[in-house]
């Protein structure tokens, strides 16, 4: 079915033109480059926009994508702070956002929503080696502007994929490392035929063992992509996705020796076999396939209008598979067995947890553009339905049960709308008027043991408004404010009767930018209601629970800059300092529910920094020293010494040489990282669990803690050579 689609596709699928200039310089005479920006200019912030944001052009995620994913490659952006779970930026990936997980960084792929309808998290995993086709990413911190999907609590990320190219090209890419990783990719574009169509492509294959022991991923995907290009016309198709399987490394570790002195230890799949040996399940994997289709068409209509209409389709199917030590019968819908005249109500069972999905819908936009006026009105509307079920395939007991017999069944679907309308308006020459209004619609509907039964309508209203000031030709100061409303993810549910979130966000700052200092100084206050906190537990598959927590804040200062010292050396510094308190917290502890005042919220460290010093040797030939720090941080809410999370500083060295030829190939590029040159130990990542014990002590309750880890690997190495023709 996929090839058949792929095989159309090629034959009556015509190309892309594509964003060879940034957004921040909208160009007013007809062009690929202003057809192409339809796609992205609903959901991308510019230099009028009254907000703090950053982007990555497609030359920066060059210099570093030798297979790690697109939230490692994003590592050094402001407030950012990145994770993995097999340690090596390779698998399952995650990205906060001052201090915000990924649930609440909402993403669109050219505009399409990406976050899962369900769980709100962007999986890259399901994705691999997506940065190989991407032409710019733009990530605006706080609520951002108006987009589609999910709402926006601590960032948004906005992703536009490859341009389209008047010249046929190819490339061949190999990269290999540490930890038998290794990256294979091959592109090609035919170049502008006939002045009209383009056809360009990518199949990607990533294989590493992981730094954590059996955290293995083998990674496949393709991206094709066709348009059709005629004066003021831009009709454009794409079809892109993967296929993952990876060893299961949730469980993180909570073992403080192992800790220590065997810090890659895995205990997915581990279990003790009839004599009394400690063995693995080889089959502890996580395997998913997902596709997304996507057709655009833009149209200018003449120098003042300009229109974006998109329909899109993702599916989706996987599954995980556990070897579980000493379940209940009872859970998996099974008799008890008898054995030696015992009743036996427990076993040890392997299953399968599955996933089947599709998200399908529409979004559009209007853009009128004259003089000091610039508005666009615009909207989607997108239907989630998806199906969890889940099969035995073994059951250690001397049980009544069929292979692959399925033990529960859960359908949930969700209808996501909304319409939007905002503008900017210069007066004067200097000041600079920004409104945005949107209204969104949610209807969410599950019946399952996970969740019970829900069946939820929400109607959002978030207002934002903003003010920009041109000191002069090289100077700006802005603020603005913006509230935005969202739902409990799916997760939320288990735990009860979660209530939507509200965030009110007021951003103030300055920006200098001339030919050789750029400096982006930005200060928030991010006033929660209800925020959804994550309180460090996880679920059984590995996925953050959390809760209300009445009252919380965020207020921070960003700044970050780059200075061109001189014509060879460069300095990009950033650093977030921040404040982020529930303010009167409650909490179950020892039976009795307490005041711990104002507490940390979980995740949330306050201090994020990074620094890049940049020297060219020559024009094709660069190295640069990067470093993170990131300050210690709580896994919990009640900043619990047993939650605490340690901060960490790591160091890279990143070389690039590109070597031109005049034969065979247009170039040959060389990238090198050496990826934590200091040998660090250091954690990343987490989680912190409570749970009352009231068997020890007749009439007494203790809250015992736990916590476990995720250690990140020391020294390593990625190298790639691509041969461009």
């Amino acid at each position: 079915m996929k090839t058949n689609f792929l095989l159309l596709t090629l034959a009556g699928t015509l190309c892309s033109a594509n964003l060879n200039a940034q957004t921040e310089q909208p160009k007013d005479s007809v062009s690929y480059e202003t057809l192409d920006e339809v796609l992205i200019q609903a959901v991308r912030a510019n230099k009028k926009t009254p907000m703090a944001f950053s982007n990555l052009s497609k030359e920066e995620i060059a210099k570093k994508n030798l297979g790690q994913d697109i939230p490692v490659l994003m590592n050094f952006m402001p407030s950012v702070v990145t994770t993995t779970d097999a340690g090596n930026g390779v698998g399952y990936t995650g990205i906060r956002v001052r201090g915000s997980d990924a649930t609440r960084v909402n993403v669109t792929l050219n505009g399409i929503p990406y976050n899962d309808s369900e769980s709100h998290g962007s999986f890259w995993v399901n994705m691999p080696d997506f940065a190989s086709s991407l032409e710019n990413l733009q990530l605006q911190r706080g609520v951002g502007t108006s987009t589609n999907g999910s709402g926006a609590f601590g960032a948004s990320l906005n992703l536009l994929t490859d341009a389209f190219s008047e010249k046929s090209s190819g490339e061949i890419s190999n990269s290999f490392g540490s930890y038998n990783t290794r990256k294979h990719t091959v592109k090609f574009s035919t170049g502008l035929m006939n002045n009209a169509f383009e056809i360009s492509g990518r199949l990607s294959n990533i294989n590493s063992d992981g730094y954590i022991d059996r955290a293995k991923s083998d990674l496949k995907s393709y991206f094709l992509q066709g348009a059709f290009i005629d004066g003021k016309t831009l009709i454009k198709a794409l079809a892109f996705g993967g296929t993952q399987k990876t060893y299961q490394a949730w469980n993180g570790l909570e073992d403080k020796d192992k800790l220590e002195n065997d810090r890659t230890y895995n205990t997915s799949g581990e279990y003790i076999d009839a004599e009394g040996n400690i063995r693995f399940y080889d089959n502890e994997n996580d395997n998913y396939d997902q596709n997304h289709y996507q057709l655009h068409w833009n149209q200018r209509w003449n120098t003042h209008w300009n229109t974006n209409f998109a329909l899109h389709l993702t599916t989706g199917i996987g599954y995980y598979e556990n070897y579980k030590v000493n379940q209940n019968l009872a859970d998996y819908g099974l008799e008890n067995a008898f054995v030696d005249n015992k009743e036996v109500s427990k076993s040890d069972i392997i299953r399968q947890k599955f996933l089947k999905n599709n998200f399908y819908g529409f979004t559009f936009s209007t853009n009128y553009r004259k003089g000091n006026l610039d508005f666009i009105f615009g909207g989607a509307a997108n239907k989630y339905e998806g199906d969890h079920y889940g099969k035995i395939l073994w059951v250690d007991a001397p049980v009544k049960y069929s292979y692959e017999q399925q033990y529960y069944f859960d359908q949930a679907t969700k209808t996501d709308a909304n319409l939007f309308a905002k503008a900017t308006y210069t007066l004067e020459e200097k000041w600079i008027l920004f409104g945005d209004l949107q209204y969104r619609n949610v209807h969410y509907k599950a019946n399952g043991e996970e969740t019970g039964f829900v069946d939820d309508t929400f109607n959002f209203f978030n207002p934002k408004a903003g003010l920009t000031y041109l000191i002069n030709e090289s100077q700006q100061t802005y603020f603005s404010f913006a509230r935005a409303n969202r739902e409990p993810n799916r997760t939320d549910y288990k735990s009860g009767a979660p209530k939507p979130e509200r965030l009110n966000d007021f951003e103030l700052g300055w920006k200098l930018s001339n030919e050789k200092l750029q400096v982006n100084v930005n200060g928030y206050y991010m006033r929660y209601k209800n925020q959804l906190v994550l309180t460090g537990a996880l679920n059984d598959v590995g996925a953050p629970m959390r809760e209300n927590s009445g009252d919380s804040y965020r207020l921070g200062i960003e700044i970050d800059g780059a200075w061109a010292i001189t014509n060879k050396f460069i300095w990009a510094p950033s650093i977030t300092l921040s404040s982020n308190k529930n303010i009167d917290f409650k909490a179950h502890i020892d039976g009795e529910v307490k005041n711990l005042g104002n507490t940390n919220i979980a995740f949330s460290p306050n201090l994020v920094a990074s620094n890049a010093f940049t020297y060219l040797l020559k024009e094709d030939f660069s190295i640069s020293l990067l470093t993170k720090f990131v300050g210690q941080q709580y896994m919990g809410n009640t900043d619990s010494k047993y939650s605490k999370l340690d901060s960490y500083f790591t160091n890279d060295l990143v070389f690039n040489y590109s070597l031109k030829t005049k034969k065979w190939f247009s170039s040959i590029d060389f990238n090198l990282m050496v990826n934590n040159i200091f040998n660090v130990k250091y954690i990343s990542n987490g989680y912190y669990y409570t749970y009352d014990d009231n068997w020890s002590n007749p009439n007494t309750t203790k809250t015992i803690e736990g916590a476990g880890y995720y250690p990140q690997a020391m020294f390593n190495i990625l190298g790639g050579i691509s041969l461009k023709f």
